[in-house]
């Protein structure tokens, strides 16, 4: 790994054992930047902050060969990046703006890829994991990790079924709670629906009221135009002598058919002007009946007034025109369908309830067996472990509980509150020495004895969901002494099957390390620089004495700093 203008890190190459490195240095040397290091390329938050001053940008760039076949190469190759000899090429750019980019296998990709590949690849634990190691949602999470696929199938099943009873119960309560609006809206409904089918509209007829309006209320005029108009076509009865169009056009064909046999022109000619006296002759027909047929009645115009009011009373409430009216009908009685069948909706939605609460309790019984079961074993493979780290009486078990709760589910033959994952409160509980009550870990253990219970929770982890890399931040603190040097040979196993780094301040765990890392900052009177280097011979001894007794040259630390390396050499 690479680190530039990073905190106090100028520009310093890291190189990880396969094995177990131990990271060491003065504080504020920028130990705790090589773990923000690792975190950018796991996808960490970026900060402005971390750049150096006077620099425009960080970056921090890493090589990381995962397991062969690990899907998080797969998923690395999905997102178009290309592996370099089996290894993922990783960076991680932070200007001192705070803009952050990442780029996996020679693409550009989302911070959040990264993430996703950290999972797989890498387990980062320090002091703030300890902390989270005190919820009890955190406790549940690991009991929950370590069962596998004995907890994980149940409760997925569980979800679906939970899910679900979510949403039914959603949209009961919401019916229930509105059916007097409901009700509300029902009596609109069949109120506007009554009133629509009391007048009957039908469609179009609005369009042809108007025009029927329109006609009845010019009928004189219409009459007197309609007349006029015939008499020009037809002639007047009362005038016999009267010259008309039909007469005029007649005499103009008689004149053509009595010489048509000389040109054939002009017998086209008169063929076309016996077509025009037939049209006319027609035409005249039509305007005598409809001179004839026009109603002129004024009672038949009221009753149009009136139906046209009723229409437009509707029209007014429901719709621009008559068929947006029916429009309306058509969705009001099919909405007042719905409403109606609200009763019989309730009834369908709290048998489904009852049937999913019933189903939930037994998958949420099956969750709490199976919980239960894999407790027994997680706690004593936790024991166990911590019997290695100097903590032989020590004893860890788990107490999975649940509350009472009337509106719950019921588990165990009563009803019990019940949440996303289960009905189960999982609580690790700690009993550091015999006869002592086991109490939760938050209150029942010291600083150094929950840095342990986090060491031999995660070593209990690496046998059952290993990953590669394991990454320690100072999870030592608070441990010294016989605790510290069995934490380090502890470490130092834990590395025969993964690799570990180890941020530290213990010479009594940097000495079981395969190689160990020196962060060390110099002042030049300008700029602060950090380097790291490996540590080896006597330079190793040197900081292990420092460590031991804040002295390099001390004989007594030398010695105890000796005393130590064989120690460690002898466990491998």
């Amino acid at each position: 790994m690479r680190i530039r203008s990073l905190g106090v890190i100028d520009d310093a190459v890291v190189e990880l054992s396969p094995g177990f490195t131990a990271v060491t240095g003065e504080t504020g040397a920028g130990k705790t930047m090589v773990v923000t290091s690792l975190g950018l390329l796991l996808g960490g938050r970026a900060d402005a902050a971390l750049v150096r001053i006077g620099a425009d940008k960080a970056v921090v760039e890493g090589r990381i060969a995962p397991p062969e076949g690990s899907s998080a190469v797969v998923r690395a190759e999905e997102a178009g990046a290309e592996l370099d000899d089996g290894a993922l090429l990783i960076s991680r750019t932070v200007s001192a703006e705070g803009r952050s980019r990442a780029h996996l296998g020679g693409r550009s990709v989302p911070v959040g890829m990264l993430a996703e590949l950290a999972d797989e690849l890498v387990a980062v634990h320090g002091q703030t994991d300890q902390q989270g190691l005190l919820k009890l949602s955190r406790q549940r999470q690991a009991l929950d990790r370590y069962a596998g696929d004995a907890v994980a199938g149940p409760l997925a099943k569980y979800g679906e079924a939970y899910r679900r009873l979510r949403a039914v119960s959603t949209e009961l309560e919401e019916i229930v709670t509105r059916a007097r609006e409901r009700a509300q809206e029902a009596d609109m409904l069949r109120y506007g629906l009554d009133e629509i089918a009391g007048v009957e509209p039908r469609a179009g007829e609005d369009v042809e009221l108007a025009e029927e309006a329109e006609r009845l209320g010019h009928a004189e005029a219409l009459s007197s135009a309609a007349t006029a108009a015939h008499a020009a076509l037809a002639g007047n009865p009362e005038d016999p002598e009267g010259i008309d169009a039909t007469m005029l056009v007649a005499g103009a064909q008689r004149a053509l058919d009595a010489v048509r046999s000389y040109d054939p022109a002009l017998a086209a000619l008169a063929d076309r002007i016996g077509e025009i006296g037939i049209l006319l002759g027609d035409v005249a027909g039509e305007l005598a009946g409809y001179a004839d047929d026009l109603d002129a009645d004024p009672l038949r115009l009221a009753a149009v007034e009136e139906r046209r009011a009723a229409l437009t009373a509707l029209t007014r409430k429901y719709g621009e025109d008559v068929a947006s009216v029916l429009a309306w009908a058509e969705q009001g009685a099919a909405r007042l369908t719905q409403l109606d069948g609200d009763d019989e909706r309730i009834g369908e939605l709290t048998a489904e309830r009852d049937a999913l609460r019933s189903e939930l309790g037994g998958l949420a019984q099956a969750l709490t067996d199976a919980r239960s079961e894999a407790a027994e074993r997680f706690a004593a493979a936790v024991t166990a472990e911590l019997a290695s780290l100097a903590m032989p009486h020590a004893r860890v078990s788990f107490e999975i509980r649940q509350t009472e709760d009337p509106e719950g589910v019921e588990v165990g033959g009563r009803p019990v509150a019940y949440g996303p994952s289960g009905a189960d409160e999982v609580e690790l509980l700690l009993a550091p020495h015999p006869g002592a009550p086991p109490r939760p870990i938050a209150k029942g253990a010291s600083g150094g004895e929950l840095s342990r219970v986090m060491l031999a929770v995660e070593v209990v982890f690496a046998g059952t969901d290993p990953v590669p890399t394991y990454l320690f931040d100072e999870v030592d603190a608070g441990v010294g002494g016989k605790a510290a040097v069995e934490i380090g040979r502890r470490l130092a196993r834990l590395a025969k099957t993964a690799q570990v780094v180890v941020v530290t301040h213990l010479p009594q765990v940097a000495a079981f390390a395969d190689r160990q890392l020196l962060v060390e900052k110099r002042n030049d009177g300008s700029v602060t620089r950090s380097g790291v280097k490996v540590l080896e011979g006597e330079d190793r001894v040197r900081e292990l004495s420092r460590m031991l007794a804040g002295q390099e040259d001390s004989e007594t630390a030398r010695a105890h700093a000796e005393e130590l390396l064989a120690t460690a050499r002898a466990d491998g």
